[in-house]
């Protein structure tokens, strides 16, 4: 790693492969020229993207930190900023972003960036943080780096504020969040991460279990009688139950649910932080195919059902009414065919599906090391 010259600065997006890479080259197209119009006096950036897996097999930030600091002395690059969807954690809290303006690197955790508008709010944290490191070797003699704010990037991500650091630590400056706000944007990272819409191709099998289900069950006359004698009541109850019945069978049947054998009160918390992820995580793709399998069902209904067949049988004549309630009760009853069908899914292919690929990384290492391989 070289001394940052007053015309060109190389600064280096580390990024561990899938999202955070998509979101590195992202920022790189745009950060350049945002960075020379905001550092002034002439000076221009070069950032580069550079996708390897800095974090496997390590959650320490010290490990991490040495990692990143190896691979910048390697290079002839002037600011490392590595960028990591694993959610990290410093003296009980949840970290955001490691700095050390001596080595001029940066860690950053995208999970505490929340959910929503990650690349706006990853571009906004990059950025601070690149113009913190870039900043003069004076100004740090002057002032220390732990009372050097990132300005807008702290007050634009609250609940966001500084973090201790031990004596011993590579970084200067550390920013956190705590608290309920704090869990809930780490918790909606975590989720956005695993990218939960692709549970829905990722379930072929089941699925298939699922449409057969419901085209039988939209023929069957008994449905018919029991959508018209349901209340509304009765009909979510069993929309909830199929549903939770779905979840529940995929996190145990795929051994999702993760177990600590650690009995410290932060271990416990990052255990139930994972758990609270997957749970989401699957929740959301287990309703989204709900919702497509209730529109399938609604469409097949419009085109099989005949009005006299379904009065003769019910009693009651076939309005909009009817093809909705059919088309509910028959997605709830598809859904459990589903929820049986995903016992034919490999245990992988539902990881796969279900979790990033630096999560699956980090179960697997999990598994390894409690010598309990994971289902194939």
């Amino acid at each position: 790693m070289r001394v940052p010259s007053q015309s060109v600065t190389v600064v280096a997006l580390l990024a561990d492969p899938d999202a955070p890479t998509e979101i590195a080259q992202h920022l790189a197209r745009i950060l350049p020229a945002r960075l020379a119009d905001k550092s002034g006096q002439g000076r221009r950036f070069n950032v580069e993207v550079v996708s390897e897996p800095f974090t496997a097999g390590a959650e320490d930030l010290s490990t991490l930190m040495r990692r990143i600091m190896d691979r910048g002395r390697a290079e002839d690059w002037d600011i490392v900023v590595a960028l990591t969807d694993l959610p990290l954690h410093s003296h009980g809290h949840k970290l955001v972003v490691d700095l050390s303006h001596e080595h001029g690197l940066a860690l950053l955790s995208l999970p505490p960036l929340g959910g929503l508008r990650l690349q706006t709010r990853a571009m906004r944290a990059v950025e601070e943080t690149v113009l913190s490191l870039a900043s003069p070797r004076a100004t740090w003699a002057e002032e220390p780096p732990r009372r050097q704010p990132l300005g807008r990037f702290v007050s634009r991500l609250a609940p966001v504020h500084p973090g201790p650091i031990g004596e011993e630590e590579i970084a200067d400056l550390r920013y956190v969040v705590s608290g309920p706000r704090g869990y809930l944007r780490v918790l909606g990272g975590m989720v956005r991460a695993n990218r939960p819409w692709r549970l829905v191709p990722g379930l072929s099998k089941a699925l298939a279990a699922a449409l057969a289900t419901g085209a039988i069950a939209t023929v069957n006359s008994t449905i018919w009688s029991l959508s018209e004698a349901l209340s509304t009541v009765r009909l979510v109850i069993a929309m909830v139950g199929s549903v939770a019945l779905m979840i529940g069978w995929l996190i145990v049947d795929a051994h999702l649910w993760h177990r600590s054998t650690d009995a410290s009160p932060e271990e416990k918390k990052r255990t139930s932080l994972y758990n609270a992820s997957t749970v989401m995580t699957v929740g959301i793709g287990v309703i989204v195919c709900y919702g497509g399998l209730i529109v399938i069902n609604l469409v097949s209904a419009l085109f099989i059902l005949n009005d006299r067949v379904f009065a003769s049988m019910t009693r009651s004549p076939l309005h909009a009414t009817e093809y909705w309630t059919l088309s509910w009760l028959v997605t709830s009853i598809a859904t459990v065919g589903g929820a049986l069908g995903s016992g034919f899914e490999s245990a992988e292919a539902i990881r796969a599906a279900a979790f990033s690929k630096r999560e699956q990384e980090r179960r697997d290492m999990l598994h390894q090391d409690h010598g309990d391989q994971p289902s194939k």
